[in-house]
């Protein structure tokens, strides 16, 4: 038990050790009551915290098992003091810092955040998705600007000016401008700015929240919250999240949570306990947490969902996608966005189970991993039309045409709306082009995947208040080329895999679109792909303009198999003549802006992170193995003695007749180490 004596001496408040309440918080029998004992306690003593700040560091009783130990100074403690924690990089600074913490444990900085973090991988932490961060805080800002516009609540976002939609054309919408003239005339009573409790605001619950960086900032950046819940199974994870936000001052907005996320999203069901606002983050699929998600969310509230197993949805396993998303993947040029409307089906398919459907915000393809942004609304009569909004899709194996098949048909005459089933297939036994075969995939979304007015909401807050976020400028760049997409056009081609399917040389990409705007077709770039080409013309309009293009750069026809795709693309002549010109319009304004579109790889070794383990900690040998393994194809082995260096799976396995003669090392030693690894 702990004493703490107020500097009046009149009053006294009894806290118990924090470690051994959220052991107790965390079994497994723990009650309801004791939860929300937990959480009382939690807020409380982060208040207690804040009162002290004159005192002297609280001293606790020794538990045998649990060291004593010292937060590191708050950032908010800083401001007190008159420093800006931004700036708190002085020796003197990093001195009382690093004092603080745990042994093997740093300080983590993003955002407004500054998080203890351990060295071990004890807890999952990927610094590469700060884009991911920055652009869900961005979102969710938007969302509650106009959700709780209509509770009668007005945001404040520090650094933000005068309200300016930013639109990529040299148009502009007078009907637009005078809507936000009439909206900002009539400005709601009620303000709400970060860091402070909102008790109409917004609920939030991350269930997959690691070390708490991302709920952090949601406290700290993001005004109008009501509550953040940061939930995670692991003991440590949810110690190191209940640290965190004491040591940033958001104790009395962020609980830490130690449950099964699924189970607590089922708790959470009833329609007074919904939360506004879930995000899903987990490692790797998101798919066994999407039943519960789908019915803990309030009605129009917002759905964030994080993909990172994008192997199992870009087609290397479409029986394992159909077994995680009711969906069979296929491997293709267009794998990342056919990836993005495979987790837009399954949202949908398990929200209809419950009357439910979803609208899609935002939804974007981005480094290893995908993002999606729904909103989730009831409507027995609007889940009718879900059948409609999934499609099949034929996939030719030879030159890449595809074509969607529609599950179901809508028609509507007047008030009254018939449903029907669809008729097709849209394709024969063959492919039309090239005689090769199809592959069958999806079913998945077929609707548009963004809301292009929001879209342009967070783009217009972004790009004016660029020094809110780090990543402020890939934001922009990402969200104005996804303004710039047909909304109406599943779906991509790529110019390489059309050149290469016939052998040629590939044509510049905007003289390839000019040539499909003089030919009467719509046509646009995609955020998911670089060389992509979105576009409502025919494969037979595309071949034809592949064939002029080939005429004027001929490929050696002798040298094609007359079994092969180019041979039988080519052997027919083009119905139409391509024109090449450029045209003004070719070329979006994204591309113009010179917007940071695609980035480079930000550092080495960049992608997914290692999973976090209970003992922590990434063993060098796995960095080295990563290493050995980078270009294996392109640096390949050409001296046979370099094998030796490899140990021999037969030998390992026990099927090895070749002995001494073996190429490969039989080492015991090195047979061991690649068990390990």
């Amino acid at each position: 038990m702990l004493f703490v004596l107020y500097t009046d001496g009149v009053s006294f408040m009894l806290v118990r050790l924090f470690p051994l309440l959220l052991s107790h918080h965390l079994h497994p029998s723990c009650t309801r009551s004791a939860r929300q004992t937990f959480r009382w306690s939690l807020g409380r003593g982060a208040a207690a915290s804040r009162g002290l700040r004159s005192m002297e560091p609280l001293q606790t009783a020794q538990d045998p098992e649990t060291p004593a130990t010292k937060l590191p100074p708050t950032p908010a403690e800083s401001s007190a003091e008159g420093t800006s924690p931004a700036k708190a990089n002085t020796a003197g600074d990093q001195e009382k810092t690093v004092a603080g913490l745990l042994p093997g444990e740093t300080v983590v900085k993003e955002g407004k955040a500054a998080i203890c973090f351990p060295s071990a991988n004890e807890v999952f932490y990927n610094p590469v998705q700060e884009f991911n961060r920055d652009l869900t805080c961005a979102v969710i800002t938007e969302f509650a600007r106009d959700l709780l516009a209509q509770r009668g609540v007005k945001i404040v976002v520090p650094g933000e000016k005068e309200r300016v939609v930013v639109s990529l054309s040299d148009e502009t919408n007078e009907a637009d401008a005078q809507t936000e003239e009439k909206n900002g005339a009539e400005e709601p009573a009620v303000t709400a700015t970060v860091g402070e409790k909102c008790e109409n605001g917004l609920r939030v619950l991350e269930g997959l929240a690691a070390s708490g960086l991302r709920s952090v900032r949601f406290a700290l950046e993001v005004p109008g919250l009501q509550s953040v819940t940061a939930n995670d199974f692991s003991t440590k994870a949810a110690t190191l999240i209940a640290r965190n936000a004491q040591y940033n001052g958001v104790s009395h907005l962020l609980q830490a949570s130690c449950r099964d996320a699924s189970m607590l999203m089922y708790e959470m069901r009833g329609k007074k306990e919904r939360y506004d606002v879930i995000d899903l983050d987990p490692y790797g699929s998101p798919a066994s947490f999407l039943d519960a998600a789908v019915q803990a969310v309030s009605e129009g509230g917002l759905l964030c969902v994080t993909c990172t197993d994008m192997a199992v949805m870009a087609g290397n396993s479409g029986e394992t996608c159909y077994s995680k998303y009711g969906s069979v993947s296929i491997k293709s040029r267009y794998c990342h966005e056919m990836a993005l409307r495979i987790i837009l089906h399954s949202l949908d398919q398990r929200a209809g189970v419950y009357q439910r459907y979803i609208q899609p915000l935002l939804s974007v393809s981005v480094d290893f991993y995908i993002r999606v942004f729904v909103r989730v609304f009831t409507g027995q009569v609007k889940v009718k039309n879900s059948v409609s909004k999934q499609a099949l899709v034929y996939n030719c194996v030879g030159c890449g045409s595809f074509h969607l098949q529609r599950m179901g048909r809508r028609t509507i005459n007047g008030k009254h709306t018939k449903y029907s089933a669809a008729t097709g297939p849209p394709v024969g036994p063959e492919c039309e082009h090239c005689g090769q075969r199809h592959q069958l995939g999806g079913p998945m979304w077929a609707e548009p995947i963004h809301d292009l007015p929001f879209v342009q909401k967070v783009l217009s807050a972004v790009s004016g208040n660029p020094s809110r976020f780090g990543t402020s400028k890939r934001i922009e760049g990402m969200l104005s080329m996804v303004t710039e997409e047909l909304e109406d056009v599943p779906l991509y081609y790529t110019v390489d895999s059309l050149s290469s399917t016939i052998h040629c040389n590939t044509p510049p990409l905007l003289q390839f679109r000019s040539a499909l705007l003089h030919a009467g077709h719509r046509v646009s770039l995609s955020h998911a792909c670089k060389n992509a080409v979105k576009t409502d013309a025919p494969p037979a309009a595309l071949w034809d303009i592949m064939r002029c293009w080939e005429k004027a750069n001929p490929v050696k026809r002798e040298k094609l198999s007359e079994t092969s795709p180019a041979f039988k693309i080519l052997s027919t002549e083009p119905s139409l003549e391509a024109c090449f010109t450029v045209r003004e319009d070719a070329n979006p304004q994204s591309r113009k802006r010179h917007l940071t579109r695609f980035q480079e790889n930000p550092q080495a070794f960049w992608g997914p992170k290692a999973r976090a383990r209970s003992c922590g900690g990434i063993s060098s040998d796995l960095q080295d193995k990563r290493k050995k393994c980078q270009n294996k194809r392109k640096n390949q082995i050409t001296d046979s003695s370099q094998l030796k260096d490899f140990p021999c799976k037969k030998f390992r396995q026990g099927s090895c007749n070749h002995g001494d003669k073996c190429c490969y090392s039989h080492d015991p030693e090195r047979t061991k180490e690649e068990k390990m690894e």
